[in-house]
């Protein structure tokens, strides 16, 4: 069925573009870690193990402080979380750059920098996004904000690599480092709480507990957090080790950073398409055929002849169904529970996200190192992808009862 059309007020641009450029800076530096694991293991002599472990903490701090900076950000502001974003990372960076053991690389590249992600990620962005805009124009402001972690990825991915080729993988990551301190400046725009914006007065007020109660007594809300788990496996474990995955299979590097490029380029796409879908048709549904669609894509990648021209189909492919699951599933979350804790709630569905980015990447460092092979891995994804689309299906667009009788039709 297709939803009313957006009303004639006006987006908030300045609060979208401070945003979007943020998560920008947040997203592009992380999604090109994997550009660094050859040459960092090349010169200190650590295994693949080591680094995938670096990486997996920070998928799996950045999941677990996800809620508690949304839960900050929603009481006392999200500029203020921001900053705390920026200046984590930069930290975390320089740390991962200038380690002389494994265990400055897990706590700069894995624990600092999974707390700046968490920081600065969709939940803190897009929840400030939610309080400024009307709900019809909720999911394309969404989209317009994953789109701009898509370019960070389309962007960061040639940057990183050139750097490496030009200054080593660890000035590299210094200047990286400085970049990431744009982000304080970046974050005054997006001052204020959730008792702040133009859509506060038809929030309802509720305790943290009354909220966390209330979704995860909730069907729909634990289905939407089971899928998103899938969602974390295997955009995780693609970004950590497809680069390294090409060097196996025999196809030339300069093909790693055109397919993470386009995974990057395409994705912008997608997530704008995402946010034009959700908006007019059901999302539980659209969520369910883009995990039906990277299950299908990884199948024919792995069974027919893997060459540079499969290579950039299949980043082309996984590009447009990258991040398109956020303004949806973001979506869902606000029409469930209203924009209240949305930060909160938000971040917890991305912490299911994160124990799966967490395990993607981990299990790709360790199944590597045990089997000699990323194929294990591959196929539970695709395995991971169907029971996605499963659970995503019986999943209900609607509100819970306590605003559908605050806000009756």
């Amino acid at each position: 069925m297709t939803k009313p059309s957006a009303p004639a007020s006006q987006m908030p641009w300045l609060i979208i573009a401070s945003g979007s450029l943020i998560v920008m800076l947040v997203f592009g530096p992380r999604s090109a870690m994997g550009f660094f694991q050859l040459p960092m293991l090349s010169e200190t002599g650590w295994d693949r193990s080591t680094f995938g472990l670096a990486m997996a903490l920070q998928n799996l701090f950045w999941g677990l402080s996800q809620p508690f900076f949304g839960a900050i950000a929603d009481r006392f502001g999200t500029a203020r979380v921001l900053v705390a974003s920026g200046v984590l990372y930069a930290a975390g960076l320089l740390l991962m750059a200038h380690g002389t053991a494994p265990v400055w690389l897990h706590v700069g590249g894995g624990m600092l920098v999974g707390l700046a992600v968490g920081a600065g990620s969709f939940s803190v962005i897009l929840s400030a996004f939610a309080r400024n805009v009307t709900p019809q124009q909720r999911s394309m402001a969404f989209g317009i904000g994953t789109a701009a972690g898509s370019a960070g990825m389309f962007l960061f991915a040639p940057l990183s690599q050139t750097l490496i080729n030009l200054y080593g993988w660890s000035d590299s990551l210094v200047i990286m480092g400085g970049l990431m301190l744009i982000i304080p400046l970046l974050a005054f725009p997006l001052k204020g709480n959730a008792n702040s914006g133009t859509q506060s007065a038809s929030s309802v007020q509720q305790s943290v507990g009354q909220a966390l109660r209330e979704a995860f007594a909730h069907q729909s809300y634990l289905l939407l957090v089971s899928g998103f788990f899938v969602c974390g496996f295997q955009v995780a474990f693609i970004t950590a080790h497809f680069p390294a995955y090409l060097g196996d299979i025999g196809i030339d590097a300069k093909y790693a950073v055109i397919a993470m490029a386009l995974i990057g380029f395409f994705n912008i796409i997608g997530s704008l398409g995402a946010g034009w879908i959700g908006q007019r048709y059901s999302k539980p549904y659209f969520l369910a055929y883009i995990y039906i669609g990277r299950s299908i894509a990884v199948t024919a990648f792995l069974l027919l002849p893997q060459t540079p021209l499969s290579v950039i189909v299949f980043a082309t492919v996984m590009g447009l169904l990258w991040l398109s699951t956020v303004p949806p599933t973001n979506g869902l979350v606000a029409i469930m529970f209203g924009t209240r804790h949305l930060g909160l709630l938000g971040g917890m569905v991305f912490l299911s996200h994160q124990i799966g980015s967490f395990l993607g990447v981990w299990m790709g460092g360790y199944l590597y190192d045990h089997f000699g092979s990323y194929d294990p891995v591959w196929w539970l994804g695709v395995g991971l992808g169907i029971f996605a689309a499963i659970v995503h299906w019986p999943i209900r667009e609607r509100p819970v009862e306590r605003l559908a009788t605050a806000n009756p039709a």
